[in-house]
């Protein structure tokens, strides 16, 4: 990747000519872009967003008070520039940003699974990818702003609402597209399965290059659409061996080796093996590389402390990633014990999926824990013990936990359930295995 020589600047007056905005007094070109005005420091451009409590107009003086070089603003004032629509003045900025890259730009979309496949897809093919899950578009337009000139990057495309993707696909213009599953998520937002599948399946239309996941063609009916499956689809994950430690299979005759367990990461990896194949990359770079992934925090992620295993996969979940979770602890002998919390954003059929989560739980192991609203339905729909709070979760398991147990963490990420890692006895100090 060829390095920029300067840190870029974003000009008020280029910001200005691209949305129809007008220039203050008191502005100066940024050199980096925010929309939170607690991480606004001396040169940084904010943007004021509207959000879904509070405005971002609200904190343009304190943004320019540490030091923001602007203010893109519906409002009149020293140090802004003033434009109708702020959100839509981002993605015009977004947009002219990402028109600067001369490479191929890879687009992940999908219910589930984006950031670890966003990650294997970055990783294996050697290229820049946003940190974390910044898949909307602010994060998307810093990123573009800060990307340097090379032969591609690979970004995550993250929605909770109707028409959201066609937003983020005029941002992100993507030349490549991958498709990871389609299934319910964010029904707050999105309203029912049918407008899910529509606004996913979206990045597909509006990309030349298109890969999906065997699960996701299901519901689409695509001319040129390669696909990807274990066992199945054009290209193919075969001999499938999932342990605790690490992943294993076959792809074209090459053994892939993954430091993670779990079949999230093994279809990440073979994402990122079809998209090397598809793009002519030379597999056994992407395998080496495959071998030494790195996924955030709470993505199938081993722990062990003292003398038991923890799996922490609770940095999100929906009916689909939990599912995945349960056929891979299926593959796994001895005692588990599944702590389970609630999955945001499900709407009016919060319930009903969250029982039906309980009734899958309950065929991988009666070692069951609900924690939250949901809880004593899903316990008395399918056995286990349902508690209120982590710390009650944390004395009832310690209490119960034997040597060379299991226990698996599965809930959205607003449940906070990686607390119960740090107050686990004598966890001061986890080790990470595998990872």
């Amino acid at each position: 990747m060829v390095q920029r020589k300067e840190p870029p600047e974003l000009s008020p007056d280029w910001v200005a000519g691209l949305t129809g905005g007008k220039v203050h007094e008191g502005t100066a070109p940024a050199l980096d872009l925010h929309w939170d005005s607690r991480k606004v420091g001396p040169g940084t451009a904010f943007f004021a967003l509207p959000g879904a409590r509070v405005h971002g107009r609200d904190f343009s003086q304190q943004a320019l008070l540490a030091g923001a070089a602007f203010v893109v603003s519906d409002q009149a004032h020293p140090g802004a520039v003033q434009v109708e629509k702020p959100e839509r003045a981002l993605l015009a900025v977004g947009r002219a940003l990402r028109d600067r890259f001369s490479g191929t730009v890879l687009a992940v979309g999908g219910s589930s699974g984006k950031t670890t496949t966003k990650e294997c897809l970055a990783q294996g093919l050697g290229w820049p990818a946003p940190e974390g899950n910044l898949n909307n578009a602010p994060g998307l337009t810093r990123f573009f702003f800060h990307l340097a000139q090379g032969e591609g990057c690979v970004v995550e495309l993250g929605i909770d609402r109707l028409l959201e993707m066609a937003e983020l696909t005029y941002l992100a213009h993507p030349d490549f597209a991958v498709l990871t599953s389609l299934g319910v998520e964010h029904l707050e937002g999105l309203g029912s399965l049918e407008n899910v599948v529509r606004e996913e399946s979206w990045l597909l239309h509006v990309s030349p290059i298109r890969l999906a996941s065997i699960q996701a063609a299901e519901f689409l009916n695509l001319p040129h659409l390669k696909t990807y499956g274990i066992g199945a689809g054009d290209f193919r994950a075969e001999g499938l061996e999932m342990g605790l430690e690490s992943t294993r299979f076959r792809f074209e005759g090459h053994t892939v080796t993954l430091p993670y367990p779990g079949v999230g990461p093994a279809m990440g990896a073979l994402a990122a093996l079809a998209a090397a194949r598809m793009l002519e990359k030379p597999l056994p770079e992407v395998i080496e590389r495959l071998s030494a992934l790195k996924l955030p925090p709470g993505r199938m992620q081993r722990l062990r402390l003292g003398a038991v295993d923890f799996l922490h996969d609770a940095y999100n979940a929906n009916p689909l990633s939990f599912k995945a979770g349960m056929e891979y602890l299926q593959t796994q002998p001895g005692r588990k014990w599944l702590v389970l919390g609630r999955m945001a954003e499900l709407g009016e059929e919060a319930l009903k999926h969250h029982l039906e989560a309980a009734r899958l739980a309950a065929q991988v192991s009666p070692n069951l824990v609900f924690i939250g609203p949901f809880a004593r339905q899903q316990a008395a729909e399918a056995g286990g013990t349902a508690l209120e709070t982590i710390e009650e979760a944390v004395q009832f398991l310690s209490h119960r936990v034997q040597k060379g147990d299991l226990v698996y963490l599965k809930a959205s990420r607003s449940v906070g359930l990686e607390r119960l890692l740090e107050l686990w006895p004598g966890a001061s100090h986890p080790v990470e295995e595998g990872a």
